[in-house]
């Protein structure tokens, strides 16, 4: 299944002149291009799909959306069950540094 996923604007940046983003989706952190949205700033939710905003979104919308998508196991088969996703991620905000313990 492909969703529209929420996602928070974390990163902004001009990448071969297309206006790119980090997002986060609940933790799992991903590009994605802001050519439909380029007024997003960081901080911002937005709808994304197949890697591209397509719609701004309020935060407690985007934080409903993502709880419920995580309480039906959508977020899981959308991005990987939560063991495989946090074995993937790199450092950055809220996760450890690369061989940092716990």
């Amino acid at each position: 299944m492909c969703l529209a996923v929420p996602g928070k604007v974390l990163e902004v940046e001009d990448r071969d002149m297309t206006r790119m983003a980090k997002v986060d989706f609940g933790g799992v952190v991903k590009d994605v291009c802001l050519a439909y949205l380029p007024d997003i700033q960081v901080g911002d939710y937005a709808i994304v799909h197949v890697g591209f905003a397509i719609q701004k979104l309020d935060e407690a919308s985007a934080l409903e959306t993502l709880a419920l998508f995580e309480s039906l196991g959508i977020m899981d088969e959308e991005f990987g069950d939560r063991w495989s996703r946090a074995a993937t991620q790199t450092e950055g905000p809220g996760r450890p540094a690369e061989g940092a313990t716990a």
